[in-house]
């Protein structure tokens, strides 16, 4: 890791910690149906990072996985359940959810799979109908 800002993070039980290092590459709001059951919430708050800023600290080996698709990974705590990240592989990325970070200044830019919402936000930010297009999606935006 670099001399950039850093950011802690752990599961619910504090066996799992992470740490990410830098500036994400995007942050925001997802709403897709496999987010929302996994979170067990109708919104689930994302960082994405380049995998070369994540750091599992603490108990690597207690952490297990699940692949529902080949987009993503979802790993948890196997003590605690809690979940941690999800890395998807298609875009080189890793979120780390932004709620397992405490002091980390999170700062949404946009609504990903709006168009799967369960739970509509005004809030002014773009609400793209799947993801960006520069990350394979068609880029388009819906209203509020």
């Amino acid at each position: 890791m670099s001399n950039a800002q850093s950011y802690r993070g752990s599961c619910f039980c504090g066996a799992v910690q992470v740490e990410v290092s830098g500036e994400p590459a995007g942050m925001g709001y997802c709403h897709c149906e496999s987010c929302r059951h996994w979170s067990a919430g109708p919104v689930n708050a994302f960082t994405l990072w380049e995998p070369d800023a994540v750091r599992v600290t603490q108990g690597a080996d207690n952490l297990a996985s699940y692949s529902r698709t080949p987009a993503s990974r979802r790993m948890w705590c196997q003590t605690c359940g809690g979940h941690v990240m999800t890395e998807h592989p298609q875009m080189g990325l890793i979120d780390v959810y932004a709620a397992v970070m405490p002091d980390f200044p999170f700062a949404p830019g946009l609504h990903v799979h709006y168009q799967e919402s369960v739970l509509p936000l005004r809030d002014g930010l773009p609400k793209m109908r799947d993801v960006p297009a520069e990350m394979g999606g068609s880029g388009q935006t819906l209203d509020e």
